[in-house]
C-alpha cells in the first residue's frame, strides 16, 4: 500500500524507529521503512551485530550512515542474528533501491515471535497512519 509518498507493505509489521519486521516461516527479515531511506538519503554504511548474536526487542542491532546522518537501528524483534546482508557491505545503496526487497539488512530467530508482534504495527490501521503522519510533518522540510 502507499501512504503519502512512501510504500508500507501491508504485511509486514512496522517499528516506530522506522525498522520493519517480515516473517518468513520461522525466520524474521528486518530492514528499513521507505520512510526512513528517503529521510536518510544515500546510504553509505551499515554495521551490523555478527550472526549468532542475541538481541532484544527496541535495541540497537547496528547503525546506518548517509552523508547527512548516522542513526541506530533499532531491533523490531527479539532473538538471534542468523544471516546479515552481504552484499551491503559493497553496496550499501541497496537499502536506498529496495529497502523492502534486496535492501533487507538482516534476518532473526525470534525469542518470542507472537508476544514480541503485539509490540508492533500494521500498515493500514489507524494507530499507523497517524504515527507516519506525524513523522513525516517532523521531518517536513518548509516550503
Amino acid at each position: 500500500m502507499k501512504f503519502m509518498d512512501y510504500d508500507c507493505p501491508e504485511e509486514l509489521y512496522y517499528h516506530k524507529e522506522h525498522s520493519y519486521a517480515r516473517v518468513e516461516g520461522d525466520l524474521v527479515v528486518f530492514g528499513v521503512t521507505d520512510f526512513a531511506q528517503k529521510q536518510a538519503g544515500t546510504i553509505k554504511r551499515i554495521q551490523t551485530l555478527e550472526p549468532d548474536d542475541e538481541i532484544e526487542q527496541h535495541r540497537p542491532y547496528g547503525t546506518l550512515s548517509s552523508g547527512k546522518w548516522t542513526g541506530k537501528l533499532q531491533s523490531p524483534l527479539g532473538g538471534v542474528i542468523v544471516e546479515t546482508n552481504t552484499v551491503l557491505e559493497d553496496t550499501p545503496k541497496t537499502v536506498n533501491e529496495s529497502p523492502y526487497g534486496t535492501g533487507w539488512i538482516v534476518k532473526i530467530r525470534p525469542s518470542n515471535l507472537e508476544e514480541g508482534l503485539k509490540n508492533l504495527m500494521r500498515a493500514g490501521t489507524a494507530e499507523f497512519g497517524q504515527w507516519l503522519t506525524a513523522e513525516h510533518n517532523k521531518y517536513k522540510k518548509p516550503a
